[in-house]
C-alpha cells in the first residue's frame, strides 16, 4: 500500500520563496496613496505599527522575522518571563501596519518603481478616451 503524505505535514515542508509569501503586510493610507499598492513584502528596518493585539498601537522597526513561524520581531516589543528575563516577541503579519518602507534593497526600489510607471501609462492612454 502507497503511503501518503498529510495535507498539515505538506505546510511544513514549504520552501522560503513560498513562505515568503505569507509575509505580505498593508501599507499605511499615506503610503497606499504615495506607491499605489495595498501591501508589500516585509523586510528589515521597515517601520511597523502593531494594530491588534496586547501591543496594539506600538511602533517600530523591524529586527527580524522567522518565516517557519511567521511571526516578525519588533525593536522594543517584549515581555517578562517569570524568572524576569525579557523576551522578544512574535507578531503575527496580519497585525501590521507598514508605516515607512526601507527603500535600500535594489529589488523592491525597482519593484515599486517599475509599479508607479505602469500607474502613469495607464492614466495616459485613459485621457484620450471620450466619456
Amino acid at each position: 500500500m502507497k503511503k501518503t503524505v498529510q495535507p498539515r505535514k505538506q505546510r511544513k515542508r514549504a520552501v522560503k520563496h513560498v513562505l515568503r509569501k505569507g509575509l505580505g503586510v498593508h501599507l499605511s493610507k499615506e503610503l497606499k496613496k504615495k506607491y499605489k499598492i495595498r501591501s508589500i513584502g516585509l523586510r528589515l528596518g521597515d517601520d511597523v505599527k502593531i494594530v491588534r493585539g496586547e501591543f496594539k498601537g506600538k511602533t517600530g522597526k523591524v529586527e527580524s522575522v522567522n518565516l517557519a513561524k511567521k511571526r516578525v520581531f519588533v525593536e522594543g516589543i517584549q515581555t517578562q518571563k517569570v524568572s524576569g528575563a525579557k523576551v522578544k516577541v512574535g507578531i503575527h503579519p496580519s497585525n501590521l501596519i507598514v508605516t515607512s518602507i526601507e527603500m535600500k534593497d535594489k529589488f523592491r526600489k525597482a519593484k515599486i518603481e517599475r509599479n508607479l510607471k505602469g500607474d502613469i501609462k495607464k492614466k495616459e492612454t485613459n485621457k484620450g478616451e471620450v466619456k
